[in-house]
């Protein structure tokens, strides 16, 4: 990682943890008794923090795939688990990890070399900056790390990835509401950041039954951007446990099809 790098990642690490004494002094429902809030299936994340004494687990799967001149690549994400554990009232620790298998076809014969492994362990974490109060919107902040070193051969970076994520939502109506996410991320062994973006409106069909649309994308410094969007329906079984499924595509070349389903619940930790 270049001084530069580390330069404008030392300065988003101070905007995260500065934020924490401000953040205490915000008054947060206790929302264990309220539906839980995902960071999944969208890629919008919340700015809602999870409540000391409770764990909640994200984990689903996804496939996507993507054709040029006759070659077709896809790519099969298995237990693509997110876990967020609360610590203080406007404080988590989040740690995520998730398997992939690369696959290659030519005029639809597919190759026998599979790409397959780990990618880089996520570990970071999320603050709770402030709650929605008339025009201004709740606000959160995330900062993560990907270590090279937990990750399987077909997939290890030389090194360690990193990002920041603002992260804002509002409410529209009691059935309505808007999130998004402005950030950047460096990984892959770019030296170049790639800024991140994310637009998602979601709408209450039933206490039970969401739907979201999304766009997002990045956009890297000396590189191509990417503009994708996806839509997707979530669904309540309790407070506690909530299913969700969602399809998509890019808007720029890159991305035919996505389709990802998943669970999350949540646990108390005492």
């Amino acid at each position: 990682m270049s001084k530069n790098i580390r330069t404008i990642y030392l300065l988003g690490l101070s905007c995260l943890y500065s934020g924490v004494a401000f953040a205490q002094n915000e008054t947060k429902p206790d929302i264990a008794s309220e539906p839980l809030v995902t960071d999944r299936p969208d890629a919008t994340e919340s700015p809602t923090t999870i409540t000391p004494g409770f764990v909640q687990v994200e984990t689903g799967a996804f496939y996507e795939s993507f054709e040029d001149n006759s070659i077709k690549f896809e790519t099969y994400t298995y237990n693509t688990t997110l876990v967020r554990l609360g610590l203080l009232d406007n404080l988590e620790f989040r740690v995520g990890w998730d398997f992939v298998e690369g696959r290659t076809s030519v005029n639809g014969n597919r190759l026998n070399d599979v790409a397959s492994g780990f990618n880089p362990l996520l570990l970071g974490t999320k603050i709770a900056i402030s709650e929605e109060k008339g025009w201004r919107p709740e606000i959160g902040v995330l900062g993560h790390i990907y270590l090279p070193f937990t990750a399987g051969e077909d997939y290890r970076p030389e090194t360690t990835g990193v990002d920041f994520i603002f992260s804002f939502a509002h409410t529209l109506s009691e059935k309505s509401s808007l999130g998004y996410n402005l950030g950047a991320r460096w990984q892959d062994d770019s030296p170049e950041a790639a800024y991140l973006y994310s637009l998602s409106y979601g709408y209450s069909i039933s206490d039970t039954l969401g739907t979201y649309l999304e766009v997002y994308g990045n956009l890297p410094e000396d590189s191509k951007s990417n503009h994708l969007w996806n839509t997707g329906l979530t669904y309540l079984i309790s407070n506690n446990v909530q299913l969700d499924a969602t399809i998509g595509t890019s808007i720029t070349e890159g991305q035919d099809l996505l389709l990802s389903a998943g669970v999350s619940f949540r646990l108390p930790t005492k």
